[in-house]
């Protein structure tokens, strides 16, 4: 029993690392999408978009055998973080004079900039859970108790590692839209690990048992880990050394 406790504390100190990595992710991406807003409306807007992430990390915990099964959820999570991070870093790209008129317009909005948030935790709650899931399913059941169709020992894990994981995304927001003012150029770096997330979830779609595009157990192989965790805090420190470097310029 000690050694399966172990093994339990093991499993959660890494998936709360996982979590802790992937809150942070979402928190970014809140803080970039409402950094437009004035400061009232920033935390209004952090405040739905947390509440939000909170909702929707609990439905996709208890709805994960769900998740699980159906391929095109994962698809539709992907395309949707592919597509606000081609976009975003493609409108950042446009000539100032082109774009001016339009950046206006499409960021002038708070309740459409709340839904896009929502929209964003959505596809960050799947690929929270997917990843839980993934880990606590390694460990051995303890008892018969089930829980959306996952043992209760396993249930609970998960629970904890995501309820430290918002804990993270609640104190983390608020810091990276003052990040994000200090340095603008970070923004192109948050969508870029926006994409890089919405290409994680392609390759656990495009590995899914239904479809088998990929080898199911590639999303899970140590080599993509490894390749996925490097990129994504490549893209991190690269983003955050820009910016360090474009502000100090801008103070010569």
């Amino acid at each position: 029993m000690e050694a399966i406790l172990l093994e339990y504390a093991w499993v959660l100190i890494v998936l709360i690392v996982l979590e802790g990595l992937l809150a942070a992710d979402n928190a970014v991406v809140m803080a970039v999408m409402v950094k437009h807003l004035p400061p009232v409306q920033q935390k209004r807007a952090l405040f739905y978009g947390l509440l939000g992430a909170f909702v929707f990390r609990f439905a996709a915990l208890f709805m994960i055998t769900i998740l699980v099964s159906y391929w095109q959820i994962q698809a539709i999570g992907a395309a949707y973080l592919l597509f606000i991070s081609i976009k975003s870093i493609s409108d950042q790209r446009k000539p100032e004079n082109h774009s001016h008129e339009k950046s206006s317009k499409k960021k002038s909005g708070f309740w459409m900039t709340v839904v896009k948030v929502e929209l964003a935790d959505i596809a960050f709650a799947l690929d929270s859970m997917l990843a839980a899931v993934a880990l606590a399913v390694t460990l051995p059941e303890i008892g018969d108790f089930h829980i959306g169709g996952i043992n209760g020992a396993q249930f609970s894990v998960m629970l904890l590692g995501g309820l430290i994981g918002l804990v993270i995304m609640r104190f983390a927001a608020r810091q990276f839209v003052v990040l994000l003012e200090k340095f603008p150029s970070l923004e192109t770096a948050a969508f870029l690990i926006v994409g890089w997330v919405g290409i994680k979830l392609l390759v656990l779609t495009l590995a899914h048992p239904a479809l088998q595009i990929l080898n199911p157990e590639f999303p899970h192989s140590n080599a993509w880990q490894i390749t996925f965790w490097t990129v994504l805090i490549g893209i991190a420190v690269f983003g955050y050394l820009s910016g360090v470097r474009n502000n100090r310029k801008k103070n010569i």
